[in-house]
């Protein structure tokens, strides 16, 4: 199972990137736990100026903006 967090304050933007995370999961069949992370100390600690970001197993892999569901894809593979 991935363990995925969602970096950002509670946004529409953050929002749609948990669903955009969760459903490409679900495409795929990969289990998944998604995670909201709104504590700006801990947004911080992953060194991102610019959210959302993403985490996938404990490393950044994305920060800013909106992901495209073919990088969510093989940050999930």
């Amino acid at each position: 199972m991935k363990d995925i967090k969602v970096l950002g304050p509670g946004c529409k933007r953050c929002q749609a990137t948990a669903d955009m995370v969760q459903a490409e999961a679900d495409r795929l069949g990969i289990a998944v736990t998604v995670e909201k992370v709104t504590d700006y100390a801990a947004i911080a600690g992953y060194g991102i100026a610019a959210t959302p970001g993403i985490v996938v197993d404990g490393k950044l892999v994305h920060a800013g903006g909106l992901p495209r569901a073919e990088d969510i894809a093989a940050w999930l593979a």
